[in-house]
């Protein structure tokens, strides 16, 4: 009966045209993922035709008006093998692709008009405009993302007006317990342009391996990025070693390729450089830096560490400091992630100079001195124009008014934030951790850390849960977290994090509109793209429907 119920669900949906109440919509043709806020179809089923000659007109000189249209010219050109012309025009144009910004509309708020004539974009800002583009993209049949020639893209005619429920939609990618390149992470970029996710969150140190170049400490990526070996099987319960070095690190002039070409899709990205924990590749590198005079080692299992930077060193802070100037140099994002999650207590109680820091401050306890440590390097952070952000733990000992808080934990550490008044992101385990397992038959799926989160538990989470209205305008948005100690490739990579992040991002989309079962029926549209793009993706979600 249960197959058979949904068997109806998916054939009365395929004749629905209801956009959740929003408008009007043909299922067969129009399937946009994350749904838009407002869809129309014309009854008279009018379509346009985008060939090597279709000129995309731009109403004003703006700049990153040119990089949305650009973006779209040279995606369509896998297709039509050629790159779409762009021209300038002050006057009213009726035919071709129009673009304009409009000041009337949202930052990200874009109108999408399509007749047999013409194709009318308009936004709030480029970002807008592009994002639009990333409808009409979903409105082309998925094969125009195989570069293969074609004299044609027809899509339907349509009239879309949508802006995004969450200004923050991010994704984060560990790249210390396995390295991917720097194509690699542009494909990952792609898939996040695809899902209109706005922030890549990359986690660049850790135990396992420091992955960035600092100019004014060379050792951190000559002895931290690498590991002697890597432990062999589930980090609980394994004691073999694979006695294989590893490492890789990416260049301060990998790091501005990758930013460039994440702005180039309108994308922020958010370094994280780990403190006052997760730093045994740095203790390894420079070890003054921690409580103890030992031989510190890149990490080559999973897990939290006793050894972490000594809080009661005047030098450490100089380090960070000098860190972060060069962090600070690559990355414009206004954003920068300083974890502070999994900082164990242990080396701070037994180290004299932690105590005396304790003492002299009149701090009540090694919490509290965490909270120094924070707001001490927040403090350099906002004499740079730059805002911190750190996992919920940063909230214990004291949060500063000014921190904003990425509540992994559950939900509880964004509630208690938003509560007092701090931003926060909700991004908790079992919802957001796309590391975790997807089915329940573990024994048939790749080791994985534990857990269970499906694609049915990502689209029900609620980051606005147990807050009232006002509380809720602190809540930014979600992001999805990908740790990569069971994750040794790309491959795998897409494995665990599709379909799930379609899910995560219609939440951080689409959150007032939501509805499984529409989802699941756009979703069906959406992995004939990634068929088309070559993704690896799981399919757990269509198996017993």
């Amino acid at each position: 009966m249960k197959k058979i119920n949904s068997v109806l669900i998916l054939i009365c949906s395929l004749f629905m045209f209801t956009a959740n109440g929003a408008g009007k919509r043909n299922e067969l043709k129009i399937a946009i993922t994350p749904l838009p806020a407002f869809i129309e179809a014309p009854e008279n089923n009018s379509r346009f035709t985008i060939t090597p000659k279709t000129t995309i007109y731009l109403c004003d000189t703006t700049e990153g008006l040119r990089k949305a249209a650009t973006y779209f010219s040279n995606w369509s050109s896998r297709s039509l093998g050629t790159s779409l012309p762009l021209k300038y025009s002050e006057k009213k144009i009726n035919k071709g692709i129009v673009l304009m910004t409009d000041n009337n509309l949202e930052e990200e708020e874009y109108i999408l008009d399509i007749n047999k004539k013409r194709i009318h974009i308009a936004g709030g800002s480029p970002r807008a405009v592009f994002y639009a583009f990333q409808s009409l993209r979903q409105l082309c049949p998925p094969e125009a993302e195989i570069a293969e020639k074609t004299k044609k893209l027809t899509v339907p005619g349509v009239y879309i007006k949508d802006k995004p429920d969450f200004t923050y939609r991010g994704a984060m990618l560990d790249v210390c317990r396995h390295f991917f390149t720097i194509e690699e992470v542009k494909q990952f970029i792609d898939m996040l342009v695809l899902h209109k996710i706005n922030t890549f969150h990359w986690h660049l140190s850790d135990d396992q391996g420091w992955r960035i170049e600092i100019k004014k400490y060379p050792l951190l990526t000559e002895i931290g990025s690498q590991r002697d070996a890597t432990i062999i099987g589930h980090a609980i319960g394994s004691t073999r070693y694979d006695n294989t070095p590893y490492g890789g690190y990416y260049t301060q002039d990998q790091i501005k390729e990758v930013v460039r070409y994440a702005d180039d899709h309108f994308i922020t990205v958010i370094p994280e450089i780990e403190m006052p924990g997760h730093a045994l590749a740095a203790l390894a590198s420079y070890p003054y830096l921690g409580c103890e005079d030992k031989d510190y080692k890149v990490c080559g299992t999973w897990g939290v560490f006793d050894e972490v930077y000594c809080a009661g060193k005047d030098s450490t802070f100089e380090f960070m400091e000098n860190v972060l100037s060069e962090v600070i140099e690559l990355f414009p994002s206004k954003y920068i992630h300083i974890g502070g999650d999994e900082c164990p207590k242990k080396a701070w109680k037994n180290c004299a100079l932690c105590q005396k820091r304790i003492k002299e401050l009149s701090l009540k306890n090694e919490n509290e001195l965490q909270s120094y440590f924070v707001r001490r390097i927040e403090k350099f952070l906002n004499t740079h124009d730059r805002k911190l952000i750190g996992w919920d733990e940063i909230m214990e000992g004291g949060l500063s008014k000014t921190s904003t808080v990425m509540s992994w934990r559950g939900t509880q550490g964004g509630i208690d934030a938003a509560k007092m008044g701090n931003y926060a992101i909700m991004t908790p385990t079992n919802y957001c951790y796309f590391d975790y397992y997807q089915s329940k038959a573990k024994a048939s799926e790749h080791l994985a850390i534990g857990g269970y989160v499906p694609v049915s538990q990502v689209y029900s989470l609620d980051p606005y849960e147990k807050l009232n209205e006002n509380e809720k305008k602190f809540i930014l948005g979600v992001q999805c977290n990908t740790w990569t100690e069971y994750i040794p490739n790309f491959n795998h990579l897409q494995y665990m994090v599709l379909p799930r992040m379609a899910a995560l991002a219609e939440v951080g989309w689409s959150y007032s509109r939501k509805n499984y079962d529409d989802f699941l029926l756009r979703l069906t549209r959406l992995t004939k793209r990634y068929d088309a793009l070559d993704y690896n993706y799981a399919k757990h979600v269509f198996e017993n429907r």
